[in-house]
């Protein structure tokens, strides 16, 4: 591996955080970039974070409101649309709409046994073949261990929490004030858009780098 593989948690539109953050990492030619999802809705602008994203040839995974998006597109079922998604989709633009459709669901990187995922996985299922509505969307597991969202079950645990690997996985999807490290994930969506962190995380070395949101852009 020459250069660094780098990940990005959830950007939401706000894509001074992300300029300012690319320019904090000082890529390479040889770095690769990989954004966990949910690059657009709710902050200022997600067609300048996706120009931003395509300019730096990064590799972006599909999160659960790129999904939205495009389910809603591809039906025009506006079950599937909340109403922060409606200005989105009025303002992207067709190449906007190719990079969104060009999403694969994870990225496995072979040499360091990782994989980056937006949301995570079931713990006891092969990674591989679970589908789009769990890998965008889980983040706790309730009894009956079905994937959930933490608003619906509180006080269901984390998927991380009983995720034993190998791989080792990158995730982002459920917002926390601080890095969620455990011994064989990291959850690096750090609230940006809610006037967190943007946060990257570097491989090999396995290094942080994060820059402050200018303000909580959702409630």
């Amino acid at each position: 591996m020459n250069g660094r593989i780098i990940a990005i948690g959830d950007i939401h539109g706000c894509h001074l955080e992300f300029g300012e953050l690319l320019d904090r990492l000082e890529l390479t030619k040889d770095d690769r970039l990989i954004l966990l999802g949910d690059l657009v809705n709710r902050g200022p602008d997600s067609c300048k974070v996706i120009d931003l994203a395509r300019q730096h040839n990064a590799l972006s995974l599909l999160g659960n409101h790129e999904l939205r998006l495009l389910n809603y597109r591809r039906t025009t079922d506006t079950a599937f649309l909340k109403s922060e998604d409606e200005d989105t989709h009025a303002k992207l633009r067709p190449e906007d709409w190719a990079y969104l459709e060009a999403m694969p669901l994870t990225h496995y990187v072979d040499e360091l046994n990782v994989v980056f995922v937006h949301g995570g996985f079931l713990p006891n299922e092969p990674w591989q073949r679970q589908p789009a509505n769990v890998v965008t969307r889980i983040q706790v597991i309730d009894r009956d261990g079905k994937p959930r969202k933490r608003a619906d079950e509180p006080d269901a645990p984390a998927w991380a929490d009983l995720w034993n690997g190998p791989p080792y996985v990158v995730y982002g999807h459920t917002p926390r004030p601080e890095i969620y490290k455990l011994k064989w994930s990291v959850g690096i969506d750090t609230a940006c858009v809610f006037g967190g962190h943007l946060t990257a995380f570097e491989f090999p070395e396995k290094r942080f780098v994060q820059v402050k949101a200018r303000k909580a852009y959702y409630p």
